[in-house]
């Protein structure tokens, strides 16, 4: 098995579990607040996804390319959503969106 394999598993499930203990122990009042701005911050991700889609070379990695855009696309843009709704729930009711 070649070793950035294994480097590669090791590090993927040291991610997961450092993240797992990491949202665990977040009050659940921080939670939505946490993971919104998160999520907005994910662009990082969009950006890797996006160049991963540059230098696919066949049918597989191109689809899986296309698949880690439109996720990423879709985290970022959730993120931004949460956040707006979060940052309307502390406006006066006569300034909020209808």
């Amino acid at each position: 098995m070649n070793s950035s394999i294994i480097l590669g598993a090791y590090v993927f499930v040291l991610a997961i579990l450092v993240g797992f203990e990491v949202i665990a122990r977040v009050p659940s009042m921080l939670h939505t607040p946490l993971m919104s701005g998160t999520n907005a911050i994910h662009g990082v991700v969009l950006v890797g996804a996006i160049l991963v889609a540059f230098q696919a070379r066949n049918p597989a990695t191109d689809v899986l390319a296309f698949v880690a855009v439109v996720l990423g696309s879709l985290n970022v843009f959730g993120g931004f959503v949460v956040t707006d709704r979060m940052l309307q729930m502390f406006k006066p009711r006569s300034q909020r969106k209808e």
